[in-house]
């Protein structure tokens, strides 16, 4: 049954899009900023004299910072005000990314990045509220969220390349670019991001206890799950274990808190808990797949980092395609068949890489990474539509919290995961050892993109079901006609 299609957004004003525009300035940032400091690694490790388990250290700090407070930081935009925490962030992840490229000691650098995901992790699911609250649910808003999305694959995509170029002139300007960048976006959201009356708290306020022990659970899980494929079986063992102790102890104080940072009937909302998980088996098959390509360039290859840049830049096409087609295909099949064709592209790009070979062109791999791009398109800005639709206005800072660390959560999944079995697979240094390394790590996307596509299919299933039982009393499905009513009209999810 094809979906029912929606009216027309209407366009946007000059405002709408000078909000929409800071706020994709700010996860073009986010974006731009991690990808400028993989391809930048190998220079800081020269310059720096740092060991191999100290430079692991840079970028898992970013990780935890970011992972570990999301939830926290998408409850204070909710709690204190979105252009207040986007805006009191924002300056902090300047400041602290300028630190990082003025830093002489590796621990320094650590932790400047730490902080610095941190202020991401804060500043993230406030701007993404903004959108979610600023625009109407419906039409607008998936235009507004398609566009943002593009934006965030974008600034990967072309962090990659601008990484490459500034790092071969000192490694220092991947850290002072987004100083500037930051400045200028801080500059236009001052200017443009429209003050908001002060969230009424009565009755509310940060859940101190549940916020210490989730963000407790978050790193400890992460930094387990990070370090599976490099720390000896027993400590990874007991990280993952006081973790779960963690989560234990905040499920605990979350249904005995009078003002939960995460209310648990916000799980009721079915699909907000399939949009999550979908959306950290997306990650993990998508950044442990990245992970693995770049390794068999650079490592079997010997492609520089620059090459590999270039390589593996036309996955952004997403860019492109993210604003300008997907809307269009929302509107005519629904988010949950294109999160499901997103995720089955997915899978056929990992199967198609299956098999690399040692002397593979660039011509037999391009197949796969445009695929993946395509993928990336379909999936990603549906699923951000699909995990804040129908959240009370007053909770969209916590669901963009809980997608957000779906997200960060999957993608150290997928990199230890991978990492892990490529280890694992790899009995010697030479050619013919590493690539059976690789084709044995490469199991790893194409089983996490798999499920993924399971979990998703029972979404469209029960979105046709659905469909099927009000049409047949002659009435819209519900699912088309929430859409279709103002944010003041939705049903709660409570």
């Amino acid at each position: 049954m094809r979906t029912q299609k929606q009216p027309a957004a209407a366009p946007l004003s000059a405002r709408d899009w000078g909000v929409l525009l800071v706020l994709c300035g700010a996860i073009f940032l986010e974006g731009i900023d991690v990808a400028m400091l993989n391809v930048a690694l190998p220079a800081i490790r020269a310059d720096l004299g740092l060991s191999t388990g100290s430079l692991q250290w840079v970028m898992s700090a970013y990780v935890l910072g970011y992972g570990g407070f999301m939830l926290v930081g998408g409850r204070a935009a909710d709690l204190f005000g979105r252009r207040r925490m986007f805006v009191l962030w924002l300056s902090v992840f300047l400041v602290f990314s300028g630190l990082g490229g003025l830093a002489t000691e590796g621990w320094m650098l650590v932790t400047a990045r730490f902080v610095t995901g941190v202020a991401a992790a804060f500043m993230t699911p406030a701007g993404l509220s903004i959108i979610t609250t600023g625009f109407e649910e419906g039409p607008r808003r998936n235009k507004a969220l398609l566009f943002y999305s593009g934006t965030a694959a974008g600034g990967f995509s072309i962090g990659l390349v601008v990484g490459g170029l500034l790092a071969s002139a000192d490694w220092r300007w991947v850290f002072f670019a987004p100083v500037v960048l930051s400045a200028l976006i801080l500059l236009a959201a001052l200017a443009l991001v429209p003050r908001s009356p002060r969230p009424d708290r009565a009755g509310q306020s940060l859940d101190l206890a549940g916020g210490l022990a989730v963000t407790a659970a978050i790193l400890l899980l992460v930094l387990g799950v990070e370090r599976a494929g490099h720390a000896p079986l027993v400590q990874t063992l007991a990280t993952l274990g006081a973790g779960l102790a963690a989560l234990a102890v905040f499920v605990v104080v979350e249904r005995r808190s009078a003002a939960p940072l995460v209310r648990p009937g916000i799980f009721r909302n079915t699909a907000l808990v399939r949009a999550n998980a979908v959306g950290l088996l997306f990650a993990a098959g998508f950044f442990g797949f990245q992970f693995l390509v770049v390794l068999y360039l650079q490592e079997l290859r010997g492609w520089s980092t620059l090459q590999t840049s270039f390589a593996m830049i036309v996955i952004g096409i997403d860019a492109i395609l993210s604003p300008v087609l997907v809307p269009r295909l929302v509107d005519r099949f629904g988010n949950a068949r294109l999160i499901l064709g997103g995720l089955v592209l997915a899978s056929l790009a990992y199967g198609l890489f299956l098999p690399v070979g040692a002397d593979w062109t660039y011509p037999v791999m391009l197949p796969s990474l445009l695929l993946l791009g395509l993928a990336f398109a379909l999936t990603y800005g549906p699923l951000t539509i699909v995990a804040t639709e129908g959240v009370d206005e007053e909770e969209q800072g916590l669901a963009g919290g809980l997608l957000y660390t779906s997200f960060q959560f999957g993608a150290a999944l997928g990199l230890s995961a991978a990492a892990a079995v490529n280890v694992s697979a790899t009995v010697s240094s030479s050619p013919a050892a590493l690539l059976d390394g690789y084709r044995a790590a490469l199991w790893v996307p194409l089983v996490a993109a798999l499920a993924a596509a399971l979990i998703s299919g029972f979404g469209v299933r029960s979105r046709r079901a659905g469909a099927d039982r009000v049409v047949a009393g002659g009435e819209q499905p519900a699912d088309d006609r929430a859409s279709e009513l103002p944010a003041s009209e939705l049903p709660s999810s409570r």
